[in-house]
């Protein structure tokens, strides 16, 4: 059967943030001496930010508190998103078919909230009819109640929901939640399953040929 929503992640599966997301780290931690390495953002994508600001602050071993990483990344990152937001390739066209084609479409992510309302400006305000945020939830992912969310916001089951993730905390979330997951994965390996199914990208990808994928 055809699914009734689609609900994409956002850093990295949406919008091709994680540069920006990784030159702001680097800037901030050089603040503390401390050299930000791609193996550093490999280990914070994904979200939630609490993790991101939890382990620069071990990093520096408590120099300043998670909190101060957290709102000062945040702020960095904010104060030219919008103007730099990129889409991953073929997203935008897949989501714009999507819509086309009447599905539910949702950006659900462990980002804060301003980040989706910046990318949701960005689309201006097209497409996505529901945007799920850190903000929004009680647990992040890998926990599924964003997903669970997004599927009772449209008064669907979780069954008839196909989610679009990057990461491995993402694609646990999906998992977890129970919807048919295509995951995308830059630099790690996700492995695939019946309920996971693992392409290289987006780009010319179908509305159709996305549903073929399970």
């Amino acid at each position: 059967m055809r699914p009734k929503a689609v609900f994409f992640d956002m850093d990295g599966t949406l919008i091709d943030s994680e540069p920006l997301w990784f030159e702001n780290e680097v800037k901030l931690m050089a603040q503390f001496d401390y050299l930000w390495t791609p193996e550093d953002q490999m280990k914070c994508i994904g979200g939630p930010i609490q993790k991101t600001g939890n382990y620069m602050s071990a990093k520096v071993n408590g120099l300043n508190n998670p909190q101060f990483f957290i709102e000062s990344l945040i702020s960095m990152v904010s104060s030219d998103f919008e103007e730099r937001i990129t889409f991953m390739p073929g997203a935008l066209e897949l989501l714009k078919a999507l819509s086309k084609a009447g599905l539910k479409l949702a950006l659900v992510s462990a980002s804060p909230r301003q980040m989706l309302e910046a990318t949701s400006r960005v689309l201006e305000g097209k497409y996505l009819e529901l945007l799920i945020s850190s903000d929004d939830v009680v647990e992040p992912k890998p926990n599924p109640e964003c997903y669970l969310k997004a599927a009772a916001f449209f008064d669907l089951d979780i069954s008839d929901c196909l989610i679009l993730e990057d990461s491995g905390t993402g694609v646990a979330s999906g998992r977890a939640s129970g919807a048919k997951v295509v995951a995308i994965p830059h630099s790690i390996e996700i492995v695939g399953d019946a309920q996971v199914v693992v392409i290289e990208s987006l780009e010319g990808m179908s509305v159709e040929g996305l549903f073929a994928l399970h």
